[in-house]
């Protein structure tokens, strides 16, 4: 009898035993994720179970260092700051913090420190979102003890009113309340107050605060910008309780004379400041009278910015005046206020007594051209001055003059339409 004919298929299976499914059953697991990989070694299971139970049982410095370096790179970047602010310095961590909370980060400005960009920023989000009466103290006194090592600025781009109450407002005052945010009038809401946090941050060095609010569209009100006298005694008092502070800026504060003043009489004798910063506000020649006598008696202060406000004459001849008998100033900038042709003679005179000073900005002051030619003459007269430049346009519309030698620069600004 003839064997039966087998197709292709058929003889393939006799010709090669192990193609036969059949021949070649084996156990197929039940979990999708089983593989026949090896299985892990004992240290890498280990670093897993302390990355996972890190919040709870914290294990790093009994570690080899790789075994620390690999356990740094798995960890998660939300951990409670009471656990890694102290145990925590390696810069990588810091950085993955940085990066998965802000989309911007340069370390430049926190002395290429991962962990101070960390600290700082987040100290100062508390308190840009802290709102008084409202918001719980305690979140920023716990993050205060833990960050006080690693803070040494602040900059404060706004900060948050308290919460009128309007369940008892009636009508007629919610309609003058309307009234007053048209027009400035608005009844004032006090702010953070700083004398909780300043006294208990031994490094810092420099403050810088706007008091206002970003971003508030329709919700504009007057009194969302406004630096109220009890945020003004609060602050004096905060600033007069940290010696090491070396820089302070109050920006766009809409501060006015009489807060100025008290601010300032609280720097007389403030033994590191030097750097004072009252740009775009609101004060005039009683500020500059507080200012000339603080550069009289302060032996530290270096820079004097107070760009943008309404100084004039007045205040401009006491700070010249001021001028003749301080020692330590190397920049004042008072660009872009109203100090005419008396306050600027008076500063021009000054200039012939002063040693230190190397740079002064008067531009945008209502200057008169005559102004510009006793400082020319007087470049002549004071030999450590050279005039490197002098422009007249010819149609008269400004008149510049600028004095240079080595870092030493003088600028006056006049737009004469």
């Amino acid at each position: 009898m003839e064997p039966p004919l087998l197709d292709e298929n058929e003889r393939n299976l006799f010709s090669n035993p192990a193609a036969d499914p059949r021949k070649m059953r084996r156990i197929i697991a039940e979990d999708p994720e089983w593989s026949l990989a090896t299985v892990p070694r004992l240290i890498d299971i280990c670093i897993k179970h302390i990355v996972q139970n890190f919040a709870e049982n914290p294990l790093l410095d009994e570690l080899k260092p790789k075994h620390k370096d690999k356990v740094l790179e798995a960890l998660a970047t939300d951990l409670p700051l009471k656990i890694t602010a102290p145990l925590v310095c390696d810069e990588g961590y810091w950085k993955r913090c940085c990066k998965a909370r802000w989309a911007v980060c340069d370390t430049d400005q926190y002395g290429n420190s991962w962990k101070r960009m960390f600290f700082e920023r987040n100290m100062e989000d508390l308190i840009e979102n802290f709102v008084p009466e409202s918001t719980e103290i305690n979140e920023i006194t716990e993050t205060l003890e833990l960050s006080k090592d690693f803070i040494k600025r602040l900059r404060i781009k706004q900060l948050l009113p308290q919460i009128r109450d309007v369940s008892t407002t009636t009508p007629a005052e919610e309609e003058i309340s309307d009234q007053g945010s048209d027009t400035g009038t608005d009844d004032s809401l006090d702010h953070f107050d700083f004398g909780l946090i300043i006294n208990k941050l031994p490094k810092l060095s420099e403050l810088s605060i706007t008091y206002g609010v970003r971003n508030c569209g329709m919700n504009f009100e007057w009194s969302l910008f406004e630096f109220t006298q009890k945020d003004c005694s609060l602050l004096a008092k905060a600033v007069k309780s940290c010696p090491h502070l070396q820089i302070l800026r109050l920006q766009r504060c809409q501060i006015e004379d009489e807060k100025a003043r008290l601010i300032i009489s609280h720097l007389l004798d403030h033994p590191n400041l030097r750097v004072l910063d009252l740009s775009h506000n609101r004060v005039g020649d009683k500020t500059g009278r507080a200012v000339g006598k603080l550069l009289s008696v302060n032996n530290v202060l270096e820079e004097v910015t107070l760009c943008d406000n309404n100084i004039r004459a007045e205040g401009a001849s006491a700070i010249a005046f001021s001028l003749k008998k301080n020692s330590t100033l190397k920049v004042l900038n008072l660009k872009l206020n109203r100090i005419g042709d008396e306050g600027g003679r008076n500063i021009c005179q000054a200039l012939m007594r002063t040693k230190t000073l190397r740079s002064i900005d008067l531009s945008s002051n209502a200057l008169g051209e005559h102004v510009a030619a006793n400082l020319a003459r007087y470049s002549a007269i004071i030999s450590r001055w050279s005039t490197s430049l002098f422009r007249a346009t010819s149609s008269a519309l400004r008149v510049v003059v600028f004095f240079k030698r080595a870092s030493k620069t003088i600028r006056f600004s006049r737009n004469l339409i």
